[in-house]
């Protein structure tokens, strides 16, 4: 297994300046990149000789409104992914920053790793973040008629929709 250290500059070396920032923290490698660069980034990653990042083995949002308990500064939602090379044995995680808090919206890797499919289905249904070009952008886990995006921060607690039980009906 490679270090940490030859990973970082591998990373550096084949992604250049499409990289916004690649972090070295905790031993782990983070690239963060700007949405117009995510699909290059991906698509480097998982083809690149030598990264060969060829498994997505997680995708989720992220809405940082509010982190560490006080108001963020910065973009609110953000896509976080998790790759595997297998071959090297080795993780990457990657960042992109949504440009615009009011309608995420960002390209999808469906085309790149076949798992991002319902990662990203499952993203737009609790967070609202929209996946251009992703081949069946639904709902996966909440009902077609459910209001809003339940992992908001916003999210009232209760929901948007009032229900009552009846015991009468046991219903």
């Amino acid at each position: 297994m490679a270090s940490i250290q030859n990973l970082y500059e591998t990373v550096v070396g084949v992604l250049g300046d499409q990289a916004g920032k690649v972090i070295s923290a905790l031993g782990e490698i983070t690239v963060e990149c700007l949405p117009e660069h995510y699909i290059s980034v991906m698509t480097a990653l998982h083809d690149h000789e030598d990264l060969h990042f060829e498994l997505l083995v997680d995708l989720c949002g992220v809405d940082y409104s509010t982190y560490k308990n006080e108001a963020w500064q910065g973009k609110r939602f953000a896509v976080v992914s998790q790759l595997l090379s297998v071959k090297n044995n080795q993780r990457i995680r990657v960042r992109v920053w949504v440009s615009d808090d009011d309608f995420p919206v960002v390209e999808s890797v469906a085309d790149i790793y076949n798992s991002a499919d319902w990662y990203e289905r499952e993203a737009f249904d609790l967070y609202g973040i929209m996946f251009n070009n992703h081949p069946d952008l639904r709902r996966i886990l909440t009902d077609y008629g459910f209001v809003g995006h339940p992992f908001r921060k916003d999210f009232p607690i209760s929901g948007y929709v009032e229900m009552r039980y009846d015991e009468e009906q046991n219903a």
